[in-house]
């Protein structure tokens, strides 16, 4: 079933495929509104040892000075930490987002570039709204410069490793001697007896017991054994399939 969510299938040229979450337009405004307030940072700073290093002059230079300074800031910022950081600028960052390639590969400098030269067509009229009219109308949320480049932004999503099942009490030998070195579980058999056996204690007693009894008999059935504690038998039988990669 396909998630009902922002999440996007990526098929790289080798056909193999990822799934990415692609970064709405509330995330991507948080994101830019850090950069902004940063490159005003930036701008003050530069323009206040500028002029106190004397490149200022007066009239019309020191008007093209200040102009330079903006456009360097205002250009050169996201180019320089998206082509430094791996798509990220330092919001992007803060707000865990990566600009990628639609193939799920890095960008690179020219990428960087051809993104970021549209961004003055994206604020058109005002305030992003040519962009994010532009983001509310593809179902990955890329403005103008994402369609030219190539690219997307993604949400850079943090898991867990799953700590390893631990039967209690370990599994004794005269109970292992009748289960097969590898039992016949399909693929798709053996997470749900993997999800089954990490919900243990979520559940109550009952449930548990309940859940187990419909699902141990079917194995048991086809391995030609019996079952008294279907628990404890789901929970010998995923010990000896995993049993290999534990050695």
């Amino acid at each position: 079933m396909d998630a009902l969510d922002t999440t996007t299938d990526v098929e790289t040229p080798e056909h193999i495929r990822f799934r990415h979450r692609a970064a709405g337009p509330s995330r991507r405004a948080l994101a830019w509104l850090l950069d902004a307030i940063i490159q005003a940072g930036l701008y003050f700073v530069l323009v206040l040892l500028g002029l106190a290093m004397g490149f200022g002059g007066g009239g019309g230079f020191a008007i093209g000075f200040i102009a330079l300074i903006a456009f360097a800031i205002q250009w050169g910022y996201y180019v320089f930490f998206e082509t430094l950081w791996g798509g990220r600028t330092i919001g992007k960052r803060a707000l865990r987002l990566r600009v990628v390639k639609e193939g799920g590969y890095p960008i690179s400098f020219i990428d960087s570039v051809l993104r970021n030269l549209l961004r003055a067509a994206d604020f058109l009229p005002g305030l992003y709204a040519l962009g994010v009219l532009v983001m509310a109308r593809d179902d990955r949320f890329r403005r103008l410069g994402d369609l030219v480049a190539g690219t997307m932004v993604v949400v850079e999503e943090r898991e867990r490793v799953a700590a390893p099942i631990k039967l209690v009490p370990p599994p004794q030998p005269v109970e292992l001697e009748v289960l097969p070195s590898r039992p016949p579980l399909a693929a798709e058999e053996f997470e749900a007896v993997e999800l089954f056996l990490r919900r243990l204690g979520m559940l109550s007693p009952a449930r548990e017991a309940e859940l187990a009894g419909m699902v141990a008999p079917i194995f048991a059935k086809r391995i030609g054994v019996r079952v008294q504690d279907g628990t404890r038998f789901l929970g010998l039988l995923h010990y000896r399939a995993t049993e290999r990669k534990k050695q």
